[in-house]
């Protein structure tokens, strides 16, 4: 999963058959999109695991420990709060059917750790390697020299067919392999000397992450905000969000509070009698074709749950409703198959 604001990639990794799981460097405002991505699959989330202390972004370790009850994983050398697994070098952990190793990869960071697959599949790199690139070594007691023997004597020793699946992409890559990285890494590649990669990483000149001075403190207490507390989420309803990023309540509790909210069916004129018994549950019937010219005569003075046949036309009502300022809005989830079932 990626986060378009600092080009973070999440990995979601799980045994099918145990449906446990275990997040990789999570995005703290991506934490409903992967909650929601997690139940949809109908998985359990047993661990969360970040590669480093990241600069450009904020973990939501903390959050879904508070949400789940997972673990938290990282180095012991982040030394940072809230972590159940310190992890050391070599070490091994993990999830039923899925277990990692720790490789210490200091060098953008002191403690920038990669983990790879028992089966050496796989290798989750952090900021250490990148598609063609590495992290930059400039700051967090950042060694050019230290990157060098990570990536060269450490990850390079990986078998050539082993992907590679990075903390950041800034170029629309998602994943390469060791054998591409050793011929053809701009920085570490094709036969490159430690000489030649430190006085590379010299040169460079690049500005400070913008998040820095908020980010690394809040990565330190595993993204746990100052204050302690979790963030408002929305108290008007049971919602839940898909991973589509709808908002959805279910049937039941739409029963129960008919009285505070405005029931939108978006719905076809003809559709209508496919369902008798939804009149009961509807204040208002406009076809999703004309919400947008009629949105007008959607009260504002409560809240508005949209319902359809499936719970798909319903949910871009949701979405036109929100681009038209109503704040308060959810899709009833599987719509009027779900009442029928019941």
């Amino acid at each position: 999963m990626f986060d378009d604001v600092s080009s973070t990639f999440t990995y979601l990794l799980a045994d099918e058959n145990r449906k446990e799981a275990i997040l990789i460097d999570p995005v703290f405002s991506q934490s409903k999109r992967d909650m929601a991505l997690i139940d949809e699959l109908e998985l359990t989330l047993v661990l969360v695991a970040d590669t480093h202390a990241h600069a450009d972004h904020i973990t939501a370790a903390w959050l879904l420990k508070q949400k789940t009850g997972c673990k938290i994983a990282s180095a012991k050398a982040i030394g940072a709060e809230h972590v159940d697994i310190s992890l050391d070098d070599g070490q091994e952990f993990g999830v039923a059917g899925v277990t990692l190793r720790a490789i210490s990869t200091p060098g953008h960071t002191d403690g920038c750790m990669s983990y790879v697959l028992s089966d050496q599949s796989m290798v989750f790199t952090g900021d250490a390697l990148l598609i063609r690139g590495c992290g930059r070594s400039d700051f967090q007691q950042g060694s050019a020299h230290k990157l060098f023997q990570s990536i060269t004597s450490k990850l390079f020793v990986l078998p050539d067919e082993c992907l590679v699946y990075p903390a950041h992409d800034y170029h629309g890559r998602t994943q390469s392999s060791i054998g591409e990285e050793k011929a053809f890494n701009a920085r570490v590649g094709g036969g490159a000397n430690e000489t030649d990669f430190v006085e590379y990483m010299k040169a460079m000149k690049l500005p400070h992450p913008k998040k820095i001075d908020e980010a690394v403190p809040a990565n330190l207490r595993s993204g746990c905000p100052e204050d302690g507390k979790l963030p408002a989420e929305p108290d008007w309803a049971d919602i839940r969000l898909t991973y589509a990023g709808v908002p959805e309540i279910g049937e039941e509790w739409l029963e129960h509070h008919l009285d505070e909210v405005t029931v939108l069916d978006v719905r076809l004129d003809e559709e209508i009698k496919d369902f008798p018994s939804a009149e009961a549950l509807v204040d208002l019937q406009i076809p999703l074709n004309e919400l947008r010219s009629r949105v007008d005569e959607v009260p504002r003075n409560k809240p508005v749950v949209a319902l359809c046949r499936s719970g798909r036309r319903s949910a871009l009502a949701v979405n036109i409703l929100k681009e038209n300022g109503f704040e308060e809005v959810a899709s009833l989830s599987r719509g009027l198959m779900e009442v029928s079932r019941d």
